[in-house]
């Protein structure tokens, strides 16, 4: 069984810096990384890395973050750089096992607030 754990979020000053992190265990996944969920709105991709090393960016926070992941490939962390309140959402960690099934699954979600 895929499970997702999360951690970070919190209350962040507009401005600051946020660090989320996720560790999966129960398969190795192929794709690792955040999505984000503004109230009424379906989720946004944030980033994605690739167990071979191809990552995806969101646009609105593509010059703001940046992903890693350890070699062990189960952990998964992002970092973003000068917070907006726009930024304002539930972020989940999203997790793929990749070809040939496309199994998806999700963490169970961390709040984070921008707002001072």
């Amino acid at each position: 069984q895929v499970q997702l754990v999360e951690s970070g979020g919190g209350l962040v000053q507009p401005g600051g810096f946020l660090r989320l992190s996720c560790v999966a265990s129960g398969s190795r996944l192929s794709i690792l990384g955040w999505y984000r969920q503004f109230p009424g709105k379906q989720r946004e991709l944030v980033a994605t890395r690739e167990i071979g090393g191809k990552v995806t960016y969101g646009d609105s926070v593509r010059d703001r973050s940046a992903i890693s992941r350890d070699n062990n490939g189960n952990t998964v962390v992002l970092r973003m750089t000068d917070l907006k309140p726009e930024d304002t959402a539930v972020y989940y960690c999203y997790g793929n096992i990749g070809a040939p099934r496309f199994e998806a699954y999700w963490g169970q979600g961390t709040q984070v607030t921008v707002s001072s």
